[in-house]
Parts: structure tokens; C-alpha cells; sequence
């Protein structure tokens, strides 16, 4: 349909961008599209400005021709293209990528022969349904602001008086409704994810462990730190149970690699540990029996977790310590330097070696003793600038001197963290995991 361009008065140039109007020797009638459409390489109804100029798509069906819509220019000084559609089988054929902005009038016959007036806003409702990422300014008869506040309030980006409608006022319009829809969008998106931030830290902190103790003596802390950025999971995990004989078991764990797979798969791990402990499996029965778990759950054969595990006698004085390529734990007993327990023997990764063997080693703990459980990501920060880590005996002599500065528990697994950290000049890129599991004869 041609559109109507009515002899406009001389409009000046409008300051901050604003269009100018066409002189009225210029008016020309055109077929649907003003100007070639222009491929918009941003995403529809964005009106980013990206070379191609702004595109309008006009809709109405007036038979009289009454809408006069006038040339406009874009802030860039490039001529505004319009289309035109008498119906909205029409204007779903126009609405195309590169249109930015679309003018409904709001007297348009609505679908099924029915008249808008039956329900005021059925055309708008069904335009905004068609085109949800698009601008929609709403057009309505001269003074019926009611009408074009609920256009508004439906969803369209602003509402124009038909008889009002000149360059400058549309061209300002236009502009205005593709930065508040763009705005829009962006909000929205923003609040989508802070809603999936919000849901991923809810179902991060349910898949964390909570140590069952209850009735022992022992107390226990623990630091978790993931290598992935804004993450509460990594691949390392840890978990502590009392089983009904008194015997408290530990476990802490690392799967190799740092995205959300490898978090998954050491949740899966710890529940099969914690389910397979209160089962009364142990050492190598238990290990063996999780490399199958770890088989049949991780993504690609080339996944492997390292483990280690200590099963501590209900008289807290003895424990059995299995290892599968896992750094061994370290312990403070009264009276002596801390130390790393015997990690002689110790058996292969979970998931390398399909028929291999953990050997359970008995040691001797004492009355009055603090064991730390830990991942490689503490020992394997950098110190200062060069390529040295920190390494096993690194963390042992930092450990013995916070241990003499009279740290122990939380504050203890707190400064450890943070000097690995400063000592690594920065974040460490590995997931970290430490626990403490104190025995006080004589305390609570």
C-alpha cells in the first residue's frame, strides 16, 4: 500500500540527534518498503545503528489514506525506511530481521473479520505476540490518551494521537521505543540471570556435604574453594560420617578437570562413598567398588579421580588409611612438629588401572592430635613470580609455623587458604578443599 505523505511544514533540525523533516517538494507515494531493507547483523528490533539505518513497518487499514506519515532521518542523517500492511497477514510477510520499530494503528480491523473495538487492544495483543523482540508504538485517535495508556501498559513502548503526528514527534517516538524496548530486553535478560545464578547457588550448596557427627567427639572444619569462576562446585569433594559402631570415617577427593562434569561426577562419588561406608565397606573393597561407580558415570575414559580415605577407631587412638593417587594427610600431635602420615604403598587413581589394588595401612594417631585432609590445589599454587610450587613440604613448614603462632580449627584452614593464595599471587586456578578433624581428650 502507498503511504501517504501529506505536504509538511518546514521542520528545523532538531538538536541531540533529532530528525529532520522532508520538504514538501520531495514527497513521493512508494510501494511497501521506502528504501531497500538492509540485513541487520545485530538481531531484530535492536536499533543499534549499525550502518543500515532505521526501519518502520506502518499498520493500518484506512481506506481514505488518512495517515499521513512523513519522511523521517535517523540520527545518522540516513532516511528512515517505512513498510506498510493493511493486515497482520501482511505485516507478518514485512516483519523481517532488519525492521526496528513497528507503528500500529490501533482502529486496525482486527483478525477474523471482528472489529478492534470488541476488544480494544486484540490487534496490539496479537502484533506483540508476533513480534516480542520488536519496538510497538501504539496510534489512537486524537485526545484518547485512556486507550493509549493501556496500549502501554499491555506492552507497547509509548502511544502517538493520529492527529499529531509530524517528523519530528515520530521521529522521536521511534527512537525513544527501540531504546526502551532494547532497555527492556537487557533488564530482562539481567534478571533472568541473576534468577539462574540464584538457582545454579542453591542446588550448588544443597550438592555440598554436611558431616554427620553426632555423638563424637571429634570436631571438624573445612574450606572449599572452586577453580571456576563464580562457581560454589568443583571437581573436589570431601565427606565425614560416624558410623554405629563409633568409628568416624573422612573422605576427600579431586576429579581431574574443573568444568560443571567433573563437579557432577565427585557429587555422585561422595554419595556412593557415604552410602557404601554406612553399608560397612572399607579400604579396598570400598575403593574398588567406587572405580566402578566412577566407570559408568564419568563422560570420557580419560577421567580419573584421585581419593583418599581414614577410617578412625571408635577410642579415636587408630586409623586405617587407604590412598589412591592422593597427597597424604597431615597431623599435629601434642608434643611433636606436624607431619605427613606414611603414604608408602599407596594404591593408583580411581579409574587408571582396572583391576588394582588399595592397601589399608594402620596408623598410630595418639591421644591429642589435629588431622588435615586436603587437594592438590594447596600444594600446587605457585610462590612468587618463577614456576616453584609450593608443594608437600612447603605446606607442611607453613602449617607448623601457624600451628606455633597458636591458630587451630577454622582460623587455622582459613590462613592456610589465604597465604597459598598470596603466596600464588592471586586466585588459584584449581579447586581447593581442606578439612581439619581435631581429637581433644577432655573437651566437647
Amino acid at each position: 500500500m502507498p503511504v501517504p505523505i501529506p505536504r509538511q511544514r518546514a521542520v528545523p533540525a532538531a538538536e541531540g540527534g533529532q530528525a529532520h523533516a522532508a520538504p514538501h517538494d520531495q514527497a513521493h507515494a512508494a510501494p511497501h518498503d521506502t528504501a531497500a531493507p538492509a540485513h541487520d547483523t545485530t538481531g531484530a528490533g535492536n536499533g543499534s545503528g549499525n550502518g543500515s539505518g532505521l526501519s518502520l513497518l506502518v499498520i493500518e487499514d484506512d481506506p481514505a489514506g488518512s495517515l499521513g506519515v512523513p519522511e523521517l532521518l535517523d540520527p545518522a542523517g540516513k532516511p528512515v525506511r517505512i513498510r506498510t500492511a493493511r493486515n497482520l497477514t501482511e505485516a507478518e510477510r514485512l516483519l523481517t530481521d532488519d525492521v526496528h520499530c513497528i507503528l500500529l494503528d490501533l482502529a486496525l480491523t482486527a483478525p477474523g473479520g471482528a472489529e478492534a473495538d470488541d476488544d480494544e487492544l486484540v490487534v496490539l495483543k496479537h502484533v506483540l505476540r508476533l513480534a516480542p523482540r520488536h519496538a510497538v508504538l501504539a496510534l489512537t485517535g486524537d485526545g484518547d490518551a485512556e486507550r493509549g495508556a493501556e496500549a502501554v501498559r499491555v506492552g507497547a513502548q509509548d502511544y502517538l494521537f493520529r492527529d499529531e503526528l509530524d517528523a519530528r514527534l515520530l521521529s522521536r517516538a521511534i527512537r525513544y521505543a527501540v531504546e526502551r524496548k532494547r532497555s527492556d530486553a537487557a533488564q530482562r535478560q539481567l534478571t533472568e540471570s541473576r534468577l539462574h545464578a540464584q538457582e545454579n547457588a542453591r542446588l550448588e550448596r544443597g550438592l555440598l556435604p554436611t558431616p554427620l557427627l553426632e555423638g563424637s567427639p571429634l570436631r571438624f572444619a573445612a574450606r572449599y574453594r572452586p577453580g571456576r569462576s563464580r562457581a560454589l562446585l568443583g571437581g573436589d569433594f570431601y565427606d565425614t560420617v560416624r558410623t554405629p559402631d563409633g568409628s568416624v570415617h573422612v573422605m576427600i577427593g579431586d576429579v581431574c578437570g574443573h568444568g560443571p562434569d567433573e563437579a557432577a561426577l565427585g557429587v555422585e562419588l561422595r554419595i556412593a562413598w557415604r552410602a557404601l561406608t554406612f553399608a560397612g565397606l572399607c579400604g579396598d573393597e570400598l575403593l574398588s567398588t567406587l572405580q566402578k561407580v566412577l566407570e559408568h558415570e564419568r563422560a570420557d575414559d580419560e577421567i580419573f579421580a584421585t581419593l583418599c580415605t581414614v577410617d578412625i577407631a571408635p577410642d579415636g587412638r587408630r586409623a586405617g588409611l587407604c590412598l589412591a593417587g592422593h597427597p597424604s594427610p597431615l597431623i599435629a600431635r601434642e608434643g611433636r612438629l606436624a607431619d605427613l602420615l606414611p603414604y608408602e604403598d599407596s594404591g593408583p587413581a580411581l579409574g587408571l588401572l582396572p583391576r588394582a589394588r588399595w592397601p589399608r595401612k594402620q596408623v598410630e594417631l595418639g591421644g591429642k592430635w589435629s588431622l588435615m585432609l586436603y587437594t592438590d590445589g594447596l600444594i600446587e599454587g605457585r610462590i612468587g613470580q618463577g614456576n616453584q610450587r609450593l608443594g608437600q613440604e612447603g605446606m607442611v613448614e607453613m602449617v607448623r609455623r601457624q600451628i606455633a603462632e597458636g591458630l587451630q580449627g577454622d582460623e587455622l584452614l582459613e590462613a592456610a587458604v589465604n597465604e597459598v593464595r598470596d603466596l600464588n599471587g592471586g586466585d588459584l586456578t584449581d579447586d581447593v578443599a581442606v578439612l581439619l578433624l581435631d581429637r581433644a581428650p577432655g573437651g566437647r
